[in-house]
C-alpha cells in the first residue's frame, strides 16, 4: 500500500485541545507551521515517492532523500552530515518505515539546531543593547519595527536607535515603525555619525531607564572596510557607555536570497561577532532549509524568523515547533 512521508496527523484537527494550557502553543505551531506551508509542500513532493512503493528504506529510497532535502536549500555540507547518520543506521541497523525515517530525519534536525542553542544573558541592570546588522535589503529596519513591537507587547520598554544615516529614507522609515510599535526613537541627520547617533540613544536609554534598545545600523557588505570600521567604532562606543553591550548582535538575513544570503553571511560573521539570526521572509521561500543550514554551517542560533508584513509578523524561532511545522 503506498503511503506519504508526510502525511496528514491522524488526530482530528478540529477536536478540541485536551490540555487547555497548550492553546498558546498550539497558536505559535499554527503560525510557524503556515510560515514554512510552501518548504513542507515542496519536500511533501519530493518525497512522496521515498517510500511509496515499499515499505522498505533501501538505497534507492535514501538516495531519494538527499535529493529532497537538497532541493530544501539545506545545503550539501550539511545534507552530507544529516545522509551519513541516517545511512548507518539504515544498512546497518536497518529501518523497518518510512515512519521511523521520518523519526529519525526530524532527531537529526533537531541535533544540528539544538547543537548551537544557547542561552541569552541578559544583563542585571537595563539597558539590554541589540545591534542589528547585515547587507541592504535584507529587512534590517522593518525587523527593527517588528522587533520592538514584539518586546512592547512583552511588557518590556523599547527605543529605537536610527542609526543607518547612510541609506536615503532609513531614518524617516524607521520612524514610521516607531510610530507604529509605539516606542521612541532617537536618531540624527542622513549622513551624519552613526556612532554619535548610538551615544545620543544610550544616554537616552539610560537616563529613561529603558529595558531594551534597538539599534538600526546601515547595511554593509564584509568587503567594504570603512562600514565595517564604523560598526567596529560603534561596538566600542556601546562597550563604553553601557558594561557587556552590545548584549546581542543579530545578523538579519533573507531567506529568499538561500545559500546566496548563507555564503554573505558567513563572510559577515567573521567580522562582526554576531551572537544570532534573523531570518526574513520565510514565508516567502520553499527553501525554508536554510534554518539547517544556517546552524549547521554558521554555528550561530535562529533567534527570531519573519513569516509575515503584519506588525505582528515576528516571532521567536522555536526548533521543535519549526521541525514539527516542516516534517507533519
Amino acid at each position: 500500500m503506498a503511503f506519504s512521508l508526510f502525511g496528514k496527523r491522524d488526530q482530528d484537527p478540529a477536536q478540541p485541545s485536551e490540555n487547555p494550557k497548550s492553546e498558546g502553543k498550539t497558536g505559535f505551531f499554527d503560525r510557524m507551521k503556515q510560515a514554512v506551508t510552501r518548504t513542507r509542500e515542496s519536500l511533501a513532493g519530493s518525497l512522496a515517492s521515498v517510500v511509496a512503493l515499499t515499505r522498505e528504506v533501501d538505497d534507492a529510497s535514501l538516495d531519494d532523500l538527499e535529493f529532497a532535502l537538497l532541493a530544501s536549500d539545506i545545503g550539501a555540507s550539511t545534507t552530507n552530515d544529516i545522509m551519513a547518520n541516517l545511512r548507518e543506521r539504515a544498512l546497518r541497523q536497518g529501518i523497518s518505515s518510512g515512519a521511523e525515517l521520518k523519526h529519525l530525519l526530524k532527531a537529526e534536525l533537531l541535533r544540528i539546531l539544538s547543537s548551537v542553542a544557547k542561552p541569552i544573558t541578559h544583563p542585571a541592570a537595563p539597558p539590554e543593547v541589540i545591534l542589528l546588522v547585515g547587507v541592504n535589503g535584507t529587512g534590517k529596519t522593518t525587523t527593527s519595527g517588528k522587533l520592538a513591537a514584539m518586546f512592547r507587547r512583552e511588557g518590556h520598554s523599547v527605543l529605537l536607535c536610527a542609526a543607518d544615516t547612510f541609506r536615503a529614507a532609513a531614518i524617516e522609515q524607521l520612524e514610521v515603525w516607531a510610530q507604529r510599535s509605539d516606542v521612541a526613537l532617537i536618531k540624527t541627520k542622513q549622513g551624519g555619525d552613526p556612532s554619535a547617533a548610538l551615544y545620543d540613544a544610550l544616554a537616552a536609554a539610560k537616563a529613561r531607564a529603558t529595558g531594551i534598545l534597538l539599534v538600526d545600523t546601515a547595511g554593509r557588505l564584509h568587503t567594504k572596510s570603512d562600514l565595517m570600521q564604523e560598526l567596529d567604532k560603534m561596538t566600542r562606543t556601546a562597550a563604553r557607555q553601557v558594561e557587556g553591550s552590545p548584549h546581542q548582535t543579530l545578523l538579519v538575513i533573507d531567506a529568499t536570497t538561500g545559500q546566496n544570503g548563507l555564503q554573505q553571511a558567513r563572510l559577515f560573521t567573521e567580522a562582526a561577532r554576531v551572537t544570532g539570526i534573523v531570518l526574513t521572509k520565510l514565508d516567502g521561500t520553499a527553501k525554508g532549509g536554510i534554518v539547517i543550514a544556517i546552524a549547521h554551517e554558521l554555528g550561530l542560533p535562529v533567534s527570531f524568523v519573519g513569516i509575515g508584513e503584519k506588525l505582528e509578523d515576528l516571532i521567536p524561532f522555536d526548533p521543535n515547533s519549526f521541525v514539527d511545522s516542516l516534517l507533519d
